[in-house]
Order: structure tokens, then sequence, then C-alpha cells
């Protein structure tokens, strides 16, 4: 059984997955992971590898565990991967993004593929059928832009996202609603748009934790795949051990 630790912006993943199924996944703060990869190794004694990917830095506790119960591997730049990285900057490169172009080259070998992660910021991640990592781009995610329109004007509230979308608002809570999520969500089919006047068929995957949000409102046909990242995680722990 392999332990998936993903430490994000926002919040901590654990995920134990027996061969490729996932059988536990719990949330975590850097002031509880701790107890949390404790409880999990008694419950699954037979859990003998793990992976941790961090935006951040792992809590110092944590690693010295994993490091003594684990055959671990720590994702980073000079990790080994399933697919061939043309980024330029390649030690620049996320952790989450390698990740999400991971599963995107185990789960859908010879395709073209696209990964939306609607997190903390939207990235836009392509592979290639030749197994290729092109690039993408990274915008704010939802919260930021809510929080960018009250933090930089002087009488704008600080919203939370509302559904269904209205596209024209009628009121300054339904404007600001409608900037924000409609406004990303033309953003999305722009780069798909973009995307597709240089590879005309491709898979698109959206993941990442506001992914629900924008599914419904999107022009094009999607995959919606809210575990992308974990079992990305997972191919590189495979990829590696």
């Amino acid at each position: 059984m392999n332990l998936i630790i993903d430490i994000g912006n926002t919040r901590i993943k654990l995920a134990v997955f027996k061969d490729a199924a996932l059988e536990e996944l719990v949330h975590a703060t850097k002031d509880s992971v701790l107890n949390e990869i404790s409880t999990l190794l008694v419950k699954y004694p037979s859990l003998k590898k793990a992976i941790v990917s961090s935006v951040g830095n792992v809590p110092e506790a944590a690693l010295e565990l994993l490091n003594e119960r684990f055959d671990l591997v720590q994702l980073d730049s000079e990790t080994r991967v399933p697919f061939q990285n043309t980024y330029s900057t390649p030690n620049t490169l996320g952790v989450d993004r390698i990740a999400l172009v991971s599963a995107a080259a185990v789960q859908f070998p010879k395709k073209n593929v696209l990964v939306i992660d609607a997190g903390s910021c939207i990235t836009y991640d392509f592979l290639t059928e030749e197994n290729q990592y092109l690039g993408g781009a990274i915008s704010p995610g939802v919260m930021m832009r809510y929080k960018a329109l009250h933090t930089f004007t002087a009488n704008l509230p600080l919203l939370t996202p509302t559904l269904p979308i209205k596209t024209i608002g009628d009121s300054t809570e339904a404007a600001i609603q409608s900037g924000v999520l409609f406004g990303i969500a033309q953003e999305i089919d722009g780069y798909i748009a973009f995307w597709r006047e240089q590879f005309p068929d491709f898979t698109i995957i959206l993941t990442g934790g506001d992914a629900h949000l924008l599914r419904d409102s999107l022009k094009n046909s999607i995959f919606a795949h809210p575990n992308f990242l974990l079992e990305g995680l997972l191919h590189i722990l495979q990829h590696n051990t």
C-alpha cells in the first residue's frame, strides 16, 4: 500500500492507495498532519511507500516520521517522471503541475491532453501524443480574484462563489459573481480554443478544488476528475520504486 501526501497552498491531503484504488482520503492542517500520518500507520500497517509533494515546507516532525517509516520519495524537479519535460526552466515547474502531467501521461498514453487545475491558482498544462510536456499558463484562482476585488478597491465586498452564474449582473454582488466565475469560464474556453488551433484533437481534464464551480459553465466537453493530482503522485511513486 502507498501513502500519497499533497501539501498545497491551502490544504493538506493524505491518500491511501491499494494498487490503483483509493482506499481513504484525509484532509489535514500543518498542525495535525503528524497525528494523521500516525493514525494511518496504525490503521494500515502494510503501508510501506510514500511520496510527498509540497508547494511549501513539509513540517519537520512529519518528515522525520516519513523518512523513518517509509520508502520515501520527495517530489522535486530532479525526480524521474513518466513524460519528457521540455519546459525551458524545469527547476521552476511546480510539483503540483508535475503530478498532473504525470497522471495525463500514464492515463492517456499517445494522446494530446490539456489539464486544467482550478485551485488557488488556475493552471493549464499541455502534454502531446509524443509524451512531450510543452508548458501552459498560470492565472489567479477563484478566491484570489474575489479577494483582489475586495482588497484593492474601497467599496467592493468580499464575496464567495454563488451558483448559478448570472452572465449579466443586475447588482454589484451579481456583477462581481459574473466577472469572476463567468470570466474564468470564458478564459478557460479561450485557452481551449487556442490549443485547438494547434492540436485539433485532444482530451481535456478539469480538476482542482473549484472545478465544480466551473464545469457546467464551459462550452467544451471535459472530464471532471477530482483526484487527478493524487493519482499523478501515485504514478510518480510507482515510476521511482
